[in-house]
């Protein structure tokens, strides 16, 4: 079988090795050949192929023009190449699965709009979110009539989005986007802890980066000295410098802008008694399973498959919140903190089996699979 995939990653095609390039070495091996439509990068383009069977072709506009480039290089590409069916990963202003609906329009092939998250959703960040949501529920409602069906990436958050939006069970597919290796992301014997908390992540808006810090401010208010990373960078990096100053917490919080390898992140999770997620929305989130499966447990808001890993019980991996201010977040982490780390990191563990990364993959291709023969 033959995939046409149109993609958002602007890294692979400059010799960049990220997620997506990661996960097409194993997806690659359930199809013949893969085409990847993906957006102009901002560096020349050095790789055209990858893994031998997967080809980009990377755009020869801006975003103004995805839609239009998506729909008329993705025919010429099903025409020439016989494709199965077009996955179309979905996002901001939707101009891949705008561009996607006219190859399925043109060529009958059949496209699947892939949904990982929608900003604002469970809960928004700013009044930018709000608008994004809008426009999400614009997008799949005229989808709706167009895509053979959508991929969402969890159980809990987006299917029952999607049905307010109008989208019947029967058109949503739940497969899940987490690949990762379990062999990598593994518990280590006597590893000392460095850090009580620990943040991975962008520094952006959704990411409820007032609220850990916060929350460390009440976690100190005894004589607990507890201490942070923040491991990322982005445009809030200043604005919570700042705000970690004014709780006067500058001694108990290390800022790390980036590790250089996946083993350096693991023994980041390693070595932090409890990683913490604040986000009003993710689709994932990747950072927090990778914790879990080193065993270390996880505080998250209920985003993405929080809500789902975190199960309640005296052995459970971490505490899902049912909020976002401070006061929960820091019973939590202090709840996390003081129980049984043995106990706790072997359930952690454990929640993690079903992203092992070759079983997840095949997992996802089968769906694919499944639809393209279904809409045959």
């Amino acid at each position: 079988m033959r995939v046409l995939m149109v993609s958002g990653d602007r890294q692979t095609t400059v010799g960049r090795i990220g997620p997506f390039h990661v996960m097409q070495a194993e997806f690659s091996k359930h199809f013949e050949r893969i085409d990847v439509l993906c957006p102009r990068p901002d560096a020349p383009v050095s790789v055209r192929t990858i893994h031998d069977n997967v080809h980009f072709h990377p755009a020869d506009c801006g975003r103004l023009g995805m839609a239009r480039f998506v729909r008329r290089r993705g025919a010429e590409l099903v025409r020439e190449h016989g494709h199965a069916v077009v996955v179309s990963h979905d996002y901001g202003w939707f101009y891949n699965g705008i561009g996607a609906a006219g190859i399925a329009r043109d060529t009958g092939v059949p496209y699947l709009s892939e949904i990982h998250h929608v900003p604002g959703h469970p809960r928004a960040a700013d009044r930018r979110e709000r608008f994004d949501k809008w426009v999400a529920k614009r997008y799949v409602r005229w989808a709706r009539k167009h895509a053979a069906a959508f991929r969402v990436v969890n159980h809990a958050e987006m299917p029952p989005l999607l049905r307010s939006w109008g989208v019947p069970d029967e058109q949503i597919l739940v497969l899940g986007s987490l690949y990762i290796d379990r062999e990598l992301f593994a518990p280590r014997p006597n590893v000392a802890r460095r850090w009580d908390l620990t943040f991975v992540g962008r520094l952006v808006n959704n990411k409820g980066l007032d609220t850990i810090v916060d929350a460390l401010a009440l976690l100190s208010e005894g004589s607990a000295q507890p201490r942070l990373l923040i491991l990322g960078r982005g445009p809030e990096e200043a604005a919570v410098r700042a705000r970690v100053a004014k709780r006067g917490l500058a001694a108990q919080v290390d800022f790390i802008e980036w590790v250089e390898t996946p083993e350096d992140l693991a023994d980041v999770y390693r070595a932090s008694g409890v990683v913490v997620c604040a986000s009003t929305c993710e689709g994932g989130p990747r950072v927090t399973v990778e914790a879990l499966a080193c065993g270390t447990p996880v505080v998250s808001t209920p985003v993405g498959v929080m809500g789902e890993l975190l199960a309640g019980g005296p052995e459970r991996s971490g505490v899902a919140l049912a909020g976002w201010d401070p006061g929960s977040f820091a019973a939590a982490c202090g709840e996390v903190l003081g129980g049984d780390r043995a106990v706790i990191g072997a359930a952690a563990r454990a929640t993690t089996e079903p992203f092992e990364f070759e079983a997840a993959i095949a997992r996802y291709a089968d769906g694919v699979k499944a639809l393209a023969g279904g809409a045959a």
